[in-house]
């Protein structure tokens, strides 16, 4: 069991009366209890605790019914506060995506007209128009007993934090076209395990949807689909947008297989297969007004497990620290504050990193005063968390988004020219030398012209190429590998960074900005 919960960062999904080789035996009431109790006494010796998941009759050749139990054991690791899961919202303007993760983390049921997402807006103007402009995060937690812990019962995140011991981060990104650059960087950016899209059950797949869909399908973001404001529309209108989904998902293009999810049981089924294979994608009918369908996304969140196991993590954490700055403040007697996510390594309170790169590619000392997760105070950040990082007094204007945090013996590569294999989904016209478009990096986003594009001389919707681009205002620091994903206007396309024309650091010797 130690090593299951280890090799599941925590969690571990148990089924008593099945054979090793998969055959459904069942066992008796009696049998069955006693196992439980001896699953019990196991769980409690490594100090996880169990869930009964769902439990089945089977046929089998006896008179005594028999059943099989489906259990889950989850343990919080010694090292860790809580098992965290990051998932990006998605879905087009109206479609009713603030108010879903307004209700789910602050238990209470939406009045129609918009109370329910009032605490997730950060901007006047987002209250007044309604519609959201800028990534927000809300967190909802489960304790080791799979029930809810959300602000209904805690006043704090600080609370919701101490109880939860899985804590799933939600990250509200806009869906009005023109704040899409906003939602690509929250994509790109904040590294989300999964994606949840939400469609409006009268409006269907309207606007920005396919372009989210196509967003999360480029990336390679593993994404469930939400059908909300069922309330509003009749059965035939709800089941019209599912079998417009259902078409969509199958299109050679997507190669999904959509499983609809009507019940506690398909809920579990759905949570598990959708961890193990990236193409099957449930869809859920619910109302954030009525609650109807509501548990059943709750009991699916509760089991959805992480992407990458203990032994991924590790090998990572092994690795020199790496951190990318997404966001940036300045907190009253704090000093400047920097958000975002820690690709690799382990960061320390008290560490001493450099950041860069500057507008002329050098890197700056600066010291970590303390660490923030999830708005409650932490000693240690482990590769792949994201968290808010104090530096004291360090000046706010020698930073920008799309910066790193490194530790000083890395040497990072910078560079402003970079080629990139890449795939062009649409253009108006024909893409060639000289044309400029903003091209997205992880956490990088900045204009770049395309200075060469090999054995062509242009490209056409749908071809394929290498591309060199050279970045217009100041070097970056990439990796090659990296997704790459680029606009201008209606033109997109996706690909990978192949090569970098890389500017040595060593001879910029880290300077201090004091």
């Amino acid at each position: 069991m130690k090593w299951r919960l280890q090799e599941g960062r925590g969690e571990a999904v148990y089924q008593i009366g099945v054979e090793d080789n998969g055959l459904l035996v069942g066992l008796s009431e009696e049998e069955m209890r006693a196992s439980l109790k001896t699953l019990r006494r196991m769980a409690e010796k490594v100090g996880a605790d169990i869930t009964v998941l769902r439990e089945r009759e089977v046929d089998y050749d006896s008179d005594v019914p028999r059943k099989i139990t489906e259990v889950l054991v989850r343990k919080v690791p010694d090292n860790q506060q809580f098992l965290d899961l990051r998932v990006a919202v998605l879905g087009n303007v109206d479609s009713g995506k603030s108010t879903l993760l307004g209700v789910l983390t602050q238990g209470e049921l939406d009045n129609g007209r918009g109370r329910a997402r009032l605490n997730l807006f950060r901007h006047l103007h987002e209250i007044q128009s309604g519609r959201t402009s800028s990534i927000s995060f809300e967190i909802l937690g489960f304790n080791s007993k799979g029930e809810v812990v959300n602000y209904s019962d805690s006043r704090t995140a600080e609370e919701i934090c101490e109880s939860s011991s899985k804590m799933i981060t939600f990250i509200d990104l806009a869906g009005h076209h023109k704040y899409l650059k906003t939602t690509i960087f929250g994509l790109t950016s904040y590294c989300p395990d999964f994606a949840m899209l939400v469609v409006s059950a009268n409006t269907g797949i309207a606007g920005t949807t396919r372009e989210h869909l196509g967003l999360a399908m480029a990336l390679k973001v593993p994404f469930f689909i939400v059908i909300s404001k069922v309330d509003l529309c009749s059965k035939a209108t709800v089941e019209r947008t599912v079998k417009q989904l259902e078409r969509i998902l199958k299109q050679p293009g997507c190669n999904k297989l959509p499983l609809l999810v009507n019940s506690d049981d398909d809920a579990v089924t759905a949570a598990q297969q959708f961890a193990q294979s990236p193409n099957i994608t449930p869809i859920f009918t619910l109302s954030s007004v009525s609650g109807e369908n509501l548990d059943l996304l709750k009991v699916f969140l509760n089991i959805l497990p992480p992407l990458t196991n203990s032994k991924e993590q590790e090998e990572l954490m092994q690795q020199l620290t790496e951190f990318q700055v997404d966001e940036i403040y300045t907190v009253p007697e704090v000093g400047t504050v920097v958000g975002g996510t820690l690709s690799s390594g382990i960061c320390r309170e008290g560490e001493n990193l450099v950041v860069g790169p500057t507008d002329d590619g050098k890197f700056l000392r600066l010291k970590v005063c303390s660490i923030q997760r999830n708005r409650s105070a932490c000693r240690v950040l482990r590769a792949g968390q994201a968290a808010t990082l104090a530096l004291g007094p360090f000046d706010r204007s020698l930073l920008r988004k799309g910066m790193v945090m490194v530790s000083p013996e890395m040497n990072p590569t910078i560079c402003s020219v970079f080629e990139a294999e890449i795939v062009l989904l649409f253009h108006a016209t024909t893409f060639r030398k000289g044309f400029q478009v903003t091209v997205h990096v992880g956490n990088v986003r900045q204009t770049a012209i395309v200075e060469k594009i090999h054995g062509k001389d242009k490209l056409r919707t749908g071809e394929k190429a290498v591309v060199c681009f050279r970045f217009i205002k100041h070097p970056e620091y990439l990796k090659i590998g990296a997704k790459l994903l680029f606009r201008e206007g209606v033109t997109k396309g996706i690909g990978h960074v192949t090569d970098l024309q890389a500017i040595t650091t060593k001879e910029n010797a880290w300077r201090s900005p004091w």
